[in-house]
């Protein structure tokens, strides 16, 4: 199964530019060429892309990789639902940079109560 924040990342990477190489997917992304592979071969079966081969010159071929409609859905659905993962993740970081500044506080004012107290 591919995560959502893979699967939000590639389908918006594939949107933007259908022509990236895989290598190229791999290294915007931070993930594995092997990756990039297994995910895309995985999107395709599921019908959320469509590759399309062509030749980049007389020895190599390359693909394209366009969003179908399913894909459109797809990146629509997973999009909002990343979006709700980082909305969580932000409210859980938020409240623990609050509790940090808190004990930080604290902190500072038993140091500047120990300072004046030793002078």
């Amino acid at each position: 199964m591919i995560s959502d924040e893979i699967k939000y990342h590639l389908l918006s990477l594939l949107e933007k530019d259908p022509h990236l190489s895989q290598r190229d997917m791999a290294k915007a992304m931070g993930i594995s060429l092997g990756k990039v592979n297994y995910c895309l071969k995985a999107l395709v079966e599921k019908g959320v892309i469509k590759a399309k081969n062509f030749y980049h010159n007389s020895n190599k071929f390359s693909y394209s990789y366009y969003l179908t409609t399913k894909g459109v859905q797809e990146k629509t659905t997973v999009t909002f639902r990343f979006l709700k993962q980082k909305i969580k993740e932000y409210e859980v970081l938020k409240n623990e940079i609050e509790n940090i500044k808190a004990d930080a506080s604290i902190l500072n004012a038993a140091k500047h109560h120990n300072d004046s107290v030793k002078n």
